[in-house]
């Protein structure tokens, strides 16, 4: 079997890879630029751009099964090159937002459309994230500064995502499955600068901040764009208003996804990865 991964340099991507690669499975890795990539020896590289299909020729040959990342504007097309092919089965990466209802997922459409047997793979937020926003702040002052200190965050590991996903693409029996992933359990901001600090083995603090000042913290971090900012905080410069809720997000009925989803266990057998171990594996991104 070989199977093609997308957005192969991806946090979930590259932990497709690698987990692949650790099961003996031929890999093709598909990214924009081959002189930045870093990939197993054994894993054959790619160079292509999703977003525009007509990179792609020549790219599904040989491949039994591939891993989608999600780009809405050309994902019928690239799923018709795919099956054209000979490929047969896919997993798409979608969100824990489409589950609660927040939004459609118009890749999820086009996977289901495409004849291919089909899995949908949908984290809640990436453990991952916190390095784009605490990182820069832990290596800089050892210190977090950041609202929302005791809200309980559901986040997933990129690997646990990742695994799923390997299954999906390995084994039979998950074909029309819906997979939403969680943690554990729920950490709030204070318990992962705590865990942080473990990881380093050093004092890391937390510093409560309005949503205003954080805005203005994340703005001036650099690569997290002003849109950013706003998306995780709760700001909606669309019309100039503040989303309603104290935690930070909009109004949306997020019960579903109050309490863990077994889904991970469920698929993988073990459960899911702590926010403890996510900081171990990460310490020295955060030193």
């Amino acid at each position: 079997m070989r199977i093609l991964v997308t957005g192969a340099t991806g946090f979930v991507g590259r932990n497709v890879v690698a987990q692949l690669v650790d099961k003996g499975v031929q890999v093709r890795a598909l990214t924009r630029n081959r002189a930045k990539a870093s990939f197993p020896a054994a894993v054959e590289v790619a160079e292509g751009d999703l977003s525009d299909p007509s990179s792609l020729d020549g790219l599904f040959t040989g491949i039994d099964a591939m891993y989608l990342f999600p780009v809405e504007e050309t994902a019928t097309e690239v799923l018709a090159k795919a099956r054209q092919a000979g490929v047969r089965r896919v997993v798409d990466l979608s969100a824990a937002s489409v589950t609660v209802g927040l939004h459609d997922n118009p890749v999820e459409a086009a996977v289901e459309r495409s004849g291919l047997e089909w899995t949908h793979v949908r984290p809640a937020g990436f453990m991952a994230n916190q390095l784009q926003l605490f990182a820069p702040m832990v290596r800089a002052r050892r210190t977090v500064r950041y609202p929302f200190g005791d809200v309980p965050m559901l986040m997933i590991h990129e690997a646990d995502i990742a695994a799923v996903a390997v299954a999906a693409l390995l084994e039979d029996g998950h074909h029309e499955a819906v997979y939403t992933l969680t943690g554990g359990q729920a950490v709030t901001v204070r318990e992962q600068v705590a865990a942080i600090a473990a990881a380093l083995g050093e004092t890391v603090r937390y510093e409560e901040v309005s949503r205003e000042e954080a805005r203005e913290i994340l703005k001036a971090q650099s690569g997290f764009s002003a849109e950013a900012a706003d998306l995780m905080l709760g700001f909606s410069d669309y019309d100039g208003t503040e989303a309603s809720s104290a935690d930070g997000y909009s109004d949306q009925d997020w019960s579903a996804l109050e309490k863990p989803w077994p889904d991970v266990e469920k698929v993988t057998g073990r459960e899911p990865r702590t926010f403890a171990e996510f900081a171990r594996d990460h310490a020295e991104d955060f030193r």
